[in-house]
């Protein structure tokens, strides 16, 4: 039986890492004796987190364009150059059968790569509003896996597949673990828990309000889980005093924190919100209002229409967070409702049906 090999790119964040490792992961169960090479961003998380899940992975010195000018701005054109020189090496070197990107800077130049040199490329945008890099590769790449509806807009229509995002398979079952989850992050089972999510790298807008309704929060009779972010952690690891809160900078087993909670307060990136619908609990999404187009934004919105979500926009946070939080954590016709509706809208078999159309394309 033939090896085959697969370059994968994604990086940056959790949301561009996590969804291209769990392509790997079904990769190699399809294929056991397969070849997988990441490529990322020389000094990005993914060059910890890749080796983790172990895998290789080569990285190329390339970071994105700042809106102002700066010194990475005039270095751009030499990274990029670099870069593209870089990943030509690579692919000639590992001769893959497909290359796949889910984002992140080292995307571009290693697609683009692949693309001149005719190897067959796949797409996978996990937003509903997709970056300018995945919008150029577009062009030229055999399939483009997208987890929103509506994107004819930015890509060609007959190469669009609506998968969904990857997602941990170990989200599946998790109300069967609740037991396990409870004594694993050693919460008290008679209180309700509210997760908060800031994102991968963290979000300081989430941990300042946090901070300043923790009084509020603790007072309404629930339990706080506030993963806080790595960049944050030294700032607010002193409330892990308070009685009833946890703060943690990452979280290990995601899991397990789904399955011990109840209500959900997160930013609004594409594998948090694909996650969450997959485990269908009551959320207030907050996006963040500093991302590109404002993708964030138009995510949580795209769950939001369809009554599976709450929103509240960083600018209304201080008139609108006590009362939308009340209302979320005493109404139980609409956690019911939300929980429902969010479900309707997960993909369980997002990454199957991705490597589906890889496999398309080496037979």
């Amino acid at each position: 039986m033939k090896s085959y090999k697969f370059i994968i790119s994604g990086g940056g964040t959790g949301g561009h890492i996590y969804p291209a490792i769990a392509i790997a992961n079904e990769l190699k169960f399809r294929f056991p004796n397969c070849e997988i090479l990441f490529v990322g961003a020389k000094d990005k998380m993914e060059m910890q987190k890749v080796p983790q899940a172990g895998y290789k992975i080569e990285g190329l010195w390339i970071s994105g364009l700042q809106r102002k000018l700066t010194f990475q701005n005039v270095a751009f054109p030499f990274k990029l150059l670099s870069s593209l020189i870089k990943s030509r090496r690579i692919i000639r070197n590992f001769k893959p059968d497909v290359v796949i990107g889910t984002g992140g800077f080292a995307s571009g130049p290693l697609l683009q790569s692949a693309n001149s040199l005719n190897i067959p490329t796949v797409i996978q945008e996990q937003n509903s509003y997709p970056g300018i890099t995945n919008k150029l590769l577009a062009k030229k790449a055999n399939a483009i896996c997208v987890a929103y509806e509506n994107l004819e807009r930015f890509f060609p229509k007959n190469k669009i597949v609506f998968t969904g995002n990857p997602v941990r398979q170990d989200l599946l079952d998790i109300h069967s673990k609740r037991d396990e989850a409870i004594s694993y992050f050693n919460l008290d089972s008679n209180r309700k828990t509210v997760l908060v999510l800031g994102g991968s790298l963290g979000s300081r807008r989430i941990n300042q309000l946090i901070e300043d309704k923790l009084d509020f929060l603790v007072n309404s009779n629930v339990q706080i889980f506030w993963q806080c972010g790595t960049f944050y952690m030294t700032d607010y690891r002193n409330y892990a005093e308070k009685e009833n809160v946890q703060v943690v900078s990452f979280i290990d087993r995601m899991d397990l924190i789904y399955a011990a909670s109840d209500f959900v307060i997160s930013r609004a990136g594409a594998s948090s919100v694909s996650e969450l619908c997959l485990v269908g609990k009551p959320t207030i999404f907050i996006p963040s209002p500093n991302v590109a187009e404002d993708h964030q934004t138009k995510n949580a919105n795209a769950i939001v229409d369809k009554k599976g979500a709450l929103l509240i926009k960083e600018t209304e946070l201080d008139e609108k967070f006590e009362t939308v939080f009340n209302q979320l954590i005493n109404d139980q016709n609409l956690q019911k409702t939300l929980s429902e509706n969010m479900k309707k809208l997960g993909k369980p078999n997002a990454t199957k049906d991705i490597v589906e159309e890889i496999v398309k394309l080496i037979k």
